[in-house]
């Protein structure tokens, strides 16, 4: 009987399977070093282009952040000016205000009664003087309620003066009186003295 030595054979496919493994196993690495690298590459460029585009965007951003500015800017001026408007609308609007206001409060001032002080704030007229007597305010307060530019006087004090020794200052009181001026749509007409408006 013939006796066949496989021995070298199964030898030769062993090493031949080795090879082809370390074929794969090198071709597999190979290939993954490959996609680490490829991805690699692929995500910085990614980023390279989310950081272009943040830049422009930062860039855009900041152009818009001036134009804002250089909006608030002109809303700003713009609220100036119309605050100046309004200033000079109201001076030019109070100057026959001022006029009459000044005319009143010489017309409706009783005799023996003087104005030392003359405060406006906003529409409130502080008086403050000297009255012969207790009766020369009364009448200044009564002359003030039935005047078409001046309402509602509170007398806030009144008390004695007594003038210095040696001094031209008149005896009599101390008063401080407010009043309010009246908002004029229009100018009032003119009112006739009480001595031309009585009938004979």
């Amino acid at each position: 009987m013939t006796r066949i030595n496989l021995l070298p054979w199964r030898e030769t496919q062993r090493k031949q399977q080795e090879r082809q493994f370390t074929f794969v196993a090198g071709g597999s690495v190979g290939l993954m070093v490959a996609l680490v690298i490829y991805a690699h590459i692929h995500i910085g460029g990614l980023i390279d282009n989310q950081n272009s585009r943040n830049d422009f965007l930062t860039a855009e951003i900041a152009t818009l952040d001036k134009q804002i500015a250089e909006i608030n800017n002109m809303a700003s001026e713009k609220a100036r000016l119309l605050a100046r408007m309004d200033v000079i609308q109201q001076l030019q609007t109070s100057r026959p205000a001022s006029v009459h206001l000044l005319d009143e409060l010489v017309t409706t001032l009783p005799e023996g009664i003087y104005y030392n002080i003359i405060k406006l704030q906003d529409n409130v007229i502080t008086l403050e003087g000297i009255a012969q007597s207790n009766a020369r305010v009364s009448s200044l307060m009564r002359n003030i309620e039935a005047s078409p530019w001046l309402e509602n006087p509170v007398l806030d004090l009144i008390e004695a003066k007594e003038p210095a020794k040696d001094s031209d200052d008149i005896k009599g009181s101390r008063y401080v009186l407010r009043v309010n001026q009246k908002a004029q749509n229009a100018p009032p007409a003119p009112t006739a003295p009480a001595a031309q408006q009585a009938t004979p």
